[in-house]
């Protein structure tokens, strides 16, 4: 197979890999053993796993040059690839909870990939408590992000609790297309001709959306609109160390749900909320928190209003948390009002102008990262909180039900924090990925964020009581 170039998006993630900055992202699932299973299950799982040679993209697939990633990166099949290598059977000591899984995770999440060999491993953790196991993945952003690792993650599994013949992920893949070179092959120019006249077609359509957020930011005195650099200097915002720490937290998805139904905003501006409230109080309590409102980048899913298709668009928005505020009420719909006129902006843009609008949009920050200038320099926005769907059915591994999935993301100087949930069979689980030398005490965002949704269905309780005395 002929080496395959990377794109500039993705050569991106390469560039920017550092000790203190590695670049990948992960995936914890939690299963819990069958019913009468045999003490040896898990020992004969990894057999199972080790058992298949077969590797499809992007598993098979190594840097041509490590040295050169930042300068010349391209993918070539690897024929040659050591299984044991990159699939570790690990234990839990005793109790197994979540502390002890946490402490792992966070360790193995903190050392990087080895860019002489594909970049991914996989590591089956048993001896976790009330008879269950765990599966930690992680693989580089410059092959993956969290909607196509979720895709991954889900060819593995199946809805049908007594198959137990199912391939390990790096057998599937990405599917069954194989990578290819652009089937494009027309001359140089011809392209860069097309490539600027498609271009210059949404240039009216981008100039007027970025016109619409100065004039949304002018009428509205930036109290709603988010603006890229205003975000106020926090401790989430300088330069980071190598070292990851994870905390986890999980609720029932219809809890978020009936709490969005009822203050009448989304599901994703109930859970910027939550992330607001336990952002607000931790940075308090640590005597760190801005006057100002803290910002947040968040990845959207925006359909175009000429877009047909049934796939999503996938673009980029910055929210006001509004953490200065204190009643929760009124936080929450200052956030939806903020979130809802971003995402307006985008939604009046056809596809290609999404496109450029996001390329043009993140510049700076992409900037920032390969200049060396993040975590020196105002941040784009503070933090990043990422909603990604997930499975609505319980699925099974080979006989194990999947009890949970959690997000293990990545950091960079400038963004010592971030905060991403994935929904599965009901539930909304969170994870919180952030420098252990910045955050003191991270774990207790996820506590505090289990105490900021209580106190949102008191208060949206409260509200829905009283406009119904009223009426």
């Amino acid at each position: 197979m002929a080496a395959i170039k990377l794109n500039p998006l993705d050569a991106s993630w390469l560039m920017v890999e550092s000790t203190d900055t590695p670049m990948h992202v992960g995936s914890l699932t939690i299963f819990a053993l069958p019913e009468n299973a045999k003490p040896d299950f898990v020992a004969n799982l990894v057999a199972h796993l080790r058992a298949s040679k077969t590797f499809a993209p992007p598993f098979n697939l190594k840097l041509r040059s490590a040295a050169l990633k930042a300068v010349l990166p391209a993918w070539v099949e690897d024929h040659k690839i050591d299984l044991d290598y990159h699939l570790r059977h690990s234990a839990l000591p005793a109790p197994g909870g979540e502390r002890e899984l946490g402490v792992l995770i966070s360790r193995l999440h903190s050392h990087g990939l080895d860019f002489n060999r594909p970049l991914w491993e996989a590591h089956i953790i048993e001896g976790l408590e009330n008879n269950r196991f765990a599966l930690y993945m992680k693989m580089h952003h410059s092959q993956v992000d969290g909607v196509g690792g979720m895709k991954m993650l889900q060819r593995m599994l199946t809805t049908d609790p007594t198959e137990h013949d199912r391939p390990p992920p790096w057998s599937i893949g990405k599917g069954s297309r194989e990578p290819r070179e652009p089937r494009e092959r027309s001359p140089l120019l011809q392209r860069l001709t097309e490539t600027a006249r498609k271009q210059a077609q949404t240039v009216p359509g981008v100039a007027q959306a970025f016109a619409d957020v100065a004039r949304e930011a002018y009428k509205r005195t930036n109290e709603a609109i988010a603006l890229p650099f205003v975000a106020p200097k926090s401790i989430l915002n300088g330069k980071v160390s190598g070292q990851r720490r994870l905390a986890t937290q999980h609720y029932e998805l219809d809890r978020i749900k009936r709490i969005a139904k009822k203050a009448e905003v989304t599901v994703n501006d109930v859970f910027l909320e939550l992330c607001a409230a336990c952002l607000r109080r931790y940075l308090e309590e640590i005597q760190a928190l801005p006057d100002k409102p803290l910002t947040a980048g968040v990845p959207v899913s925006v359909r175009p209003n000429d877009d047909a298709d049934s796939g999503n668009a996938i673009s980029f928005i910055i929210a006001n948390l509004h953490t200065h505020l204190d009643d929760p009420l009124a936080r929450l719909q200052a956030i939806h009002e903020s979130a809802a006129i971003a995402k307006e902006n985008l939604q009046k843009l056809p596809k290609d102008g999404i496109v450029s609008y996001t390329m043009l949009f993140m510049a700076p920050y992409i900037l920032q990262m390969l200049s060396g200038l993040g975590g020196k320099t105002r941040p784009m926005f503070n933090v990043t909180i990422s909603n990604v769907p997930g499975p609505t059915e319980p699925l099974y591994f080979n006989g194990a039900r999947m009890e949970g999935m959690y997000p293990v993301s990545l950091l960079s100087h400038g963004q010592a924090l971030n905060i991403t949930v994935v929904s599965y069979a009901g539930q909304f689980n969170v994870g919180f990925t952030g420098c252990r030398d910045t955050l003191p005490h991270m774990q207790r965002m996820s506590v505090y964020m289990g105490e900021a949704l209580d106190s949102l269905e008191r208060a949206v309780g409260k509200r829905v009581k009283k406009v119904a005395v009223t009426a």
